[in-house]
């Protein structure tokens, strides 16, 4: 057997850890928000950025 699909996996594998990271951190400033720790602006700004620097969509 060759080790062909390895690349796919592993890029597969990332890709997965960096979506649950990203609902990790999505949650965490839903819960700030929740919470008045932060304002509906810091948390749109940061969902946002959070977004963009992970090249995700919502």
């Amino acid at each position: 057997m060759g080790n062909n699909g390895a690349p796919e996996v592993k890029k597969k594998d990332h890709d997965e850890k960096n979506r649950r990271l990203y609902e990790r951190q999505r949650h965490l400033l839903d819960t700030f928000l929740a919470h008045g720790a932060i304002s509906k602006q810091q948390h749109d700004k940061s969902l946002k950025d959070l977004t963009e620097k992970m090249h995700l969509q919502d």
